[in-house]
């Protein structure tokens, strides 16, 4: 499915700022959490938009090159993958824990309910583009992409050297504060420490006290034969670093499937539409028509009619499953020349007559021609 235009999804104008970005997603994002609209796939389908529309807009780098290149240009930019990131951790990523938890009363939450306790790094995605032929038969691709990755200098502690990250005295480091009593009380994240459950008090010089830094990635992905547009293809480990020792996410990436000169792809059988002439048809022939080999030959019979399909058995892609073959399937258009000598318009005009029909006559002006069209004087 085509991805939608960021600015339009978060109604937002090429030119506005970040921090017209911000409020913009802000409120989509209060208007469409999965909290105001418990059960709504469709309300949680254009939250998640919202959080990867902003995701781009609100850093300048992947802003730019969006704007310079469309979707394409974010390749490699080591997209998080909302689709598959539970609804609690996606303002997390932002640094908007403590904003939404105080309105939606602790969502910040992570799996296991402990903000502060080991959790498994966020998913990155990206894509890759191949060729048919690389369908056909397979192939390996480097890709390269960007993610944020625990800074050298401190370790992911975010705390500068010789020193260490100590426990939230507010929290005691569970990252959630309860207000209220009795049966009624409401989680958040804690305020002190933004759900860290830790609190640094003197930050690294490298990463600025965020412990991550953003850091270039290149690893090699075996795509099986078969593959289809839109199918992920899963690199364990390959996402981002997991907090308090938490494993790494998984990198998802996406492919897309460059277009063909000659040839369509209608599930594992490919479909080429050949032209062949009105002589070809009507007295058969034998022709090239393109493949994923090169071209092959095919015979044309006698009489062949417009729009006739043939096939050629196993000429199509590998089944990523059952490992079958599709076939190739030949559509022919039959051309009508439109520019005829002497000759060829004398032996046409001839074979009209054997075929007793009518045709135009050889050379009409354009008054007769009008004369008849009208029925002029």
């Amino acid at each position: 499915m085509a991805k939608q235009d960021y600015y339009k999804v978060l109604g937002v104008q090429k030119n506005a700022s970040a921090d017209e970005v911000k409020r913009a997603y802000r409120a989509l994002a209060m208007k469409y959490h999965p909290d105001k609209n418990p059960g709504d796939k469709a309300a949680e389908g254009k939250f998640k938009n919202c959080a990867e529309a902003y995701e781009v807009l609100s850093d300048a780098e992947k802003r730019q090159r969006y704007d310079q290149y469309g979707h394409e240009g974010l390749r490699g930019a080591g997209m998080h993958d909302f689709s598959r990131m539970n609804v609690e951790d996606i303002f997390s990523v932002f640094g908007f824990d403590d904003f939404f938890s105080g309105i939606f009363g602790g969502g910040a939450r992570r799996g296991n309910g402990r903000r502060g306790g080991a959790a498994k790094g966020f998913d990155l995605e990206t894509s890759v583009e191949l060729t048919l032929e690389e369908v056909a038969r397979g192939t390996e691709k480097t890709i390269t992409f960007t993610r944020q990755d625990n800074c050298g200098a401190c370790s992911g502690t975010g705390a500068a050297k010789g020193s260490q990250p100590v426990g939230c005295s507010a929290c005691k480091g569970s990252g959630q504060v309860a207000r209220g009593g009795g049966f009624f009380q409401m989680v958040s994240t804690c305020p002190q420490c933004k759900g860290a459950g830790r609190i640094v008090g003197s930050p690294c010089k490298s990463c600025k006290g965020r412990g991550k830094v953003p850091t270039k990635r290149t690893v090699s992905i075996k795509i099986p034969s078969g593959v289809h547009e839109g199918q992920g293809i899963r690199v364990t480990g390959e996402g981002e670093p997991g907090r308090q020792g938490g494993p790494n996410g998984d990198l998802y990436c996406y492919v897309k499937i460059k277009e063909h000169e000659f040839l369509q792809r209608d599930g594992n059988d490919l479909v080429a539409v050949v032209p062949i002439s009105f002589t070809q048809a009507a007295l058969g022939a034998t022709i090239d028509v393109p493949s994923l080999e090169g071209t092959e030959r095919l015979k044309v019979p006698p009489g062949t009619q417009y729009g006739s399909v043939f096939r050629i058995k196993g000429n199509g892609l590998p089944d990523i499953r059952t490992r079958g073959k599709g076939d190739q399937l030949i559509q022919v258009t039959i051309e009508t020349p439109a520019k005829l000598n002497a000759t060829q318009q004398s032996l046409l005009r001839k074979f009209s007559e054997l075929e007793n029909n009518r045709v135009s006559p050889q050379s009409r002006t354009f008054f007769e021609k009008l004369k008849s069209q009208f029925g002029t004087n």
